[in-house]
C-alpha cells in the first residue's frame, strides 16, 4: 500500500498492493496497522455505499464539528470523478478543488480529511461507491455547499445540464454563504 499526497495538505491518494493471478486479485482496501505505519492514524466507525447510474452528482457534502467526518472513498463498480474542497478557513488552500478518478479498474481510494467538502459525479453506466467514515452521520451538523459554484469551477466531466441531482443538493449555498464551521 502506498500513499501519494496532492497539493492540498492531508487530502491523500490511497493506492493498495494488488496481488493478481490466473483467477483474478485480492488487495487489502484498510488496514489499521499499514496505514497506522503510513502514518493515517484514524478510527473509522461507519461504512457508507451508495448505488447510482450515470449522470447522477452527489454533493458537495461536510458535517461541521464536533461530528466532522473524514472519508476513505473508493469505488467498487464503475467510474467516478471524486472532488473534495478544502473548506479550512486557515489553510493556504482554502477554497481550492481536488478532483480525481476513482474506478473499479484502478483500485485508488481518496482519503478526504476533516475539514472538507466532497461529492462525486458518475461517468460510467453506474458505479457503487463505499466509504469509511470516523464520524456517525448527525443531521443536525450537516452542510454543502452547490455543485455548480462558479468560485470553484469544478469540471464533474459531465454537462451538468443534464446531471441527476437530489432537490437537497440543488439548493445548497454556494461557497461563500455556506455554513462551514473550519
Amino acid at each position: 500500500m502506498r500513499i501519494e499526497e496532492t497539493f492540498i495538505k492531508d487530502l491523500v491518494i490511497v493506492e493498495p498492493t494488488v496481488f493478481g493471478d490466473e483467477r483474478g486479485y485480492f488487495f487489502e482496501s484498510y488496514s489499521k496497522t499499514k496505514f497506522k505505519d503510513l502514518g493515517i492514524d484514524i478510527d473509522f466507525v461507519q461504512d457508507n455505499q451508495s448505488f447510482s447510474k450515470k449522470g447522477t452528482l452527489r454533493g458537495l457534502h461536510y458535517q461541521n464539528p464536533p461530528f466532522a467526518q473524514t472519508k476513505l472513498v473508493r469505488v467498487l463498480e464503475g467510474k467516478i470523478i471524486d472532488v473534495a474542497v478544502d473548506l479550512r478557513k486557515d489553510s493556504p488552500t482554502y477554497g481550492k478543488t481536488f478532483s480525481i478518478l476513482l474506478s473499479a479498474e484502478n483500485k485508488k481510494q481518496l482519503l478526504v480529511p476533516q475539514g472538507f467538502a466532497h461529492g462525486f459525479s458518475v461517468i460510467s453506466e453506474t458505479a457503487s461507491v463505499m466509504y469509511k467514515c470516523d464520524q456517525f452521520y448527525n443531521k443536525a451538523s450537516e452542510g454543502g455547499i452547490k455543485f455548480n459554484d462558479p468560485s470553484l469551477n469544478i469540471d464533474w466531466g459531465m454537462d451538468l445540464d443534464e446531471a441527476i441531482v437530489s432537490e437537497k443538493d440543488q439548493v445548497l449555498p454556494f461557497m461563500e454563504n455556506c455554513n462551514s464551521l473550519f
